[in-house]
């Protein structure tokens, strides 16, 4: 599966995504709407991309003028695939690529802050509980994006807002800023 990287540096390079239901790469219509809407946040922000998978959102947002990107990825081919994607774009010197839980990465992290974090937690395992403990690693003013099934509610966090909220069908995004 081929994904498509939309605008900036690298607009219309192609990226690998696993075979199989490793990853859930967001549409391009949905990733495009949602940098849409965040607008100039990302150049130069310092980005998370947490549940990573093909790291399509880390390396847009590279490609959209974001100083650093931090992949945070469990599954061991996911994060082969990402370190190629990473390769074939050359962003080697501005990608961190983490094999490991979302949660154990927080744990071992306690100081580590974001100006954005894009969370892409499976859809059979959302992890609110985690996805929760994430918007604490945003700076001031910050944004964490959280892709979820077009169903259901976000989880509320303190100290954070939820700004904007968009349905697009069978996914939806969940604009949290922290204030």
């Amino acid at each position: 599966m081929n994904v498509r990287i939309i605008a900036g540096k690298f607009g219309g390079r192609i990226i690998q995504a696993p075979e199989g239901k490793v990853t859930h790469p967001m549409s391009e219509r949905v990733r495009s709407s949602m940098f849409n809407i965040l607008g100039d946040v990302v150049k130069g922000a310092e980005v998370l991309d947490a549940f990573a998978g093909t790291g399509s959102l880390g390396l847009e947002a590279l490609s959209r003028g974001a100083i650093n990107a931090t992949f945070i990825e469990r599954d061991r081919s996911a994060c082969l695939t990402l370190r190629q994607n990473i390769e074939t774009l050359a962003v080697g010197d501005n990608s961190t690529v983490l094999q490991m839980n979302v949660a154990s990465w927080i744990t071992k992290n306690p100081d580590k802050l974001f100006d954005v974090i894009f969370t892409d937690p499976p859809y059979n395992d959302m992890q609110f509980s985690t996805v929760s403990r994430l918007c604490q690693k945003l700076r001031p003013n910050g944004f964490m994006i959280l892709s979820y099934p077009g169903r259901g509610e976000v989880p509320p966090v303190d100290g954070i807002v939820v700004v904007d909220n968009r349905s697009y069908g069978t996914a939806a995004l969940a604009f949290y800023q922290k204030k």
